[in-house]
């Protein structure tokens, strides 16, 4: 059985009217003017599937490496991927901003703290050092290093050649909130030391082990997660599913969670970091998660379909996936790739949600 409206008389259309009137005068909304957007069936991003080319993206650096100076003012050179359905705005997705970061032979990039948790992912180079509270940490080929909110940090570049890497940050997230804070650090670098291993690292770095003497961190307290260790894991992770033995997260596809190691939580509170690996000539199931993702191909190349949208990527390539857009991968060579997301908050905040349909039959 149906229900069906009556029909209003021409005197009630006016009071209506009025009534409606009355509430705009008084900056109010019905909600029964607006409960389709308010409460849809699903998410209804206003972010799109967008992709970056690393072919487009390093040479538009690199002349910026030519006309734009690092310092204060303008503090780092980086460039912000703009998501087309979010126009007006230098955000990748709602939630992360996404950008490449380029310093040229010997440039220094002064010190500064933010409330914004920030990380660095290197796709290739080295010779950067990054100093987070006067901790001086390398930055090489597939390293991901961690800057958590208001931990001073700077960078120099220590060799004759420029280096690239993409930055990922909670700016858009903190911005919605109103709760940005922004401090200038000083002017000269608080170090110029290039260990081959930073005083994190050799204290908070041995797997399973915690020092039982360090003080208990606010953030997690390990700033880098060095390549060896990530290709490491998930190479293993393929030799036992060829032995027989549970791992993968998928048939030829293994999957590492950069953690924090006095907590085993993510490793920084409001952005999860992932790297995954898919053999050559698999097919993952595609996924929808509540929460949005920046990708980025570390090496091999492959088909991503993200919603509507199918690209072919291959090493430093960007995409990103709106929230509850499906996802899924083919490559026919093997692909590692980067993968960043607003999940941490989600699940705090009991939103999360994933769903998986097998397409890879």
């Amino acid at each position: 059985m149906t229900s069906t409206v009556p029909e209003i008389t021409p005197e009630e259309q006016a009071q209506l009217e009025e009534l409606y009137a009355a509430f705009d005068a008084a900056s109010m909304t019905p909600l029964w003017t607006q409960i389709g957007g308010l409460m849809p069936t699903t998410p209804r991003p206003d972010a799109v599937p967008a992709l970056w080319r690393w072919s487009t993206l390093l040479p538009l650096a690199e002349r910026a490496g030519e006309l734009v100076p690092v310092g204060r003012g303008g503090e780092r050179r980086a460039i912000a991927l703009t998501n087309p359905g979010l126009p007006g705005t230098p955000y990748a997705t709602p939630t992360l901003w996404a950008a490449i970061q380029y310093l040229g032979p010997r440039e220094e990039a002064p010190a500064h703290r933010h409330v914004q948790t920030a990380f660095r992912f290197v796709v290739d180079g080295e010779g950067v050092w990054t100093n987070v509270e006067g901790d001086p940490v390398a930055m090489r080929r597939g390293d991901l290093l961690l800057t958590p909110g208001m931990h001073f940090h700077e960078h120099h570049n220590t060799t004759d050649k420029p280096m690239a890497w993409i930055d990922g940050l909670d700016i858009p997230l903190v911005r919605y909130l109103d709760a940005g804070f922004f401090e200038f650090g000083p002017d000269e670098l608080s170090t110029k030391e290039t260990p081959r291993a930073s005083r994190n690292e050799r204290l908070w770095g041995h797997p399973g082990l915690t020092p039982v003497g360090a003080p208990a961190p606010k953030a997690s307290p390990l700033m880098a997660y060095r390549w060896e260790h990530t290709d490491a894991a998930l190479r293993a992770q393929l030799e036992l599913e060829d032995e027989g033995h549970p791992g993968v997260v998928e048939p030829g596809h293994a999957v590492v969670r950069f953690t924090n190691p006095a907590t085993a939580g993510d490793c920084l509170s409001t952005i999860r970091c992932e790297m995954h690996r898919l053999r050559a000539g698999s097919r993952t199931a595609a996924v929808r998660t509540a929460g949005s993702a920046v990708w980025q191909v570390f090496e091999g190349s492959g088909v991503v379909t993200v919603g509507p949208e199918r690209y072919e990527v291959g090493k430093g390539d960007l995409f990103a996936v709106p929230s509850w857009a499906p996802l899924s991968f083919h490559s026919e060579a093997g692909l590692d790739a980067f993968r960043f997301s607003d999940e941490p908050v989600f699940e705090a905040l009991r939103l999360g949600r994933t769903a998986r349909e097998d397409v890879r039959a």
